[in-house]
């Protein structure tokens, strides 16, 4: 798999939100991977995002006695690790979310803002609402990306998430 650019953003205005929510969506968080570190206001998590901004390469031949999964299952796509960082958060609420189970996986569909507050929706219903001073915002690739033949797909029927 070709190497490509790692991605830091870091998000400031609506724009700004709007661009780190595309990079965001569909990246997979389990819920043991999220904080809230109360006493610097910061929300931190680090999940596997989908690399929507990457073209799909095509499989490669398979070599002799290897397994040739990928080039019988078409396009080669990439997820990479990264972490995420909302700043002057003083409050955080949830939604559809049990704190007890700290192994759920959870699927990012959407990043809002919502005056001074910031919404991460997740499939199933999930919420979570953070209350913040203000917009600030950063998101950084970590490590090496890794091949996927699974590309996520929404139906366009899809009711929005409630709220």
């Amino acid at each position: 798999m070709a190497a490509g650019r790692q991605v830091k953003l870091k998000a400031a205005s609506a724009e700004d939100l709007a661009v780190l929510a595309a990079c965001l969506q569909d990246a997979v968080v389990r819920l043991r991977d999220m904080t809230w570190l109360a006493k610097e206001k910061r929300f931190v998590f680090v999940g596997t995002r989908f690399q929507w901004e990457r073209e799909p390469e095509a499989p490669p031949p398979p070599e002799a006695g290897e397994d040739a999964s990928f080039a019988q299952g078409g396009p080669i796509y990439s997820r990479v690790h990264c972490g995420v960082a909302f700043e002057k958060v003083t409050a955080v609420k949830s939604r559809n979310l049990d704190a007890k189970h700290r192994e759920q996986l959870l699927n990012l569909l959407t990043i809002k803002q919502e005056g001074a507050a910031i919404r991460l929706i997740f499939s199933a219903g999930v919420e979570i609402r953070l209350e913040t001073g203000g917009l600030s915002a950063f998101l950084e690739d970590l490590g090496e990306a890794w091949p996927t033949q699974w590309r996520p797909s929404h139906s366009l029927d899809e009711p929005p998430p409630a709220g």
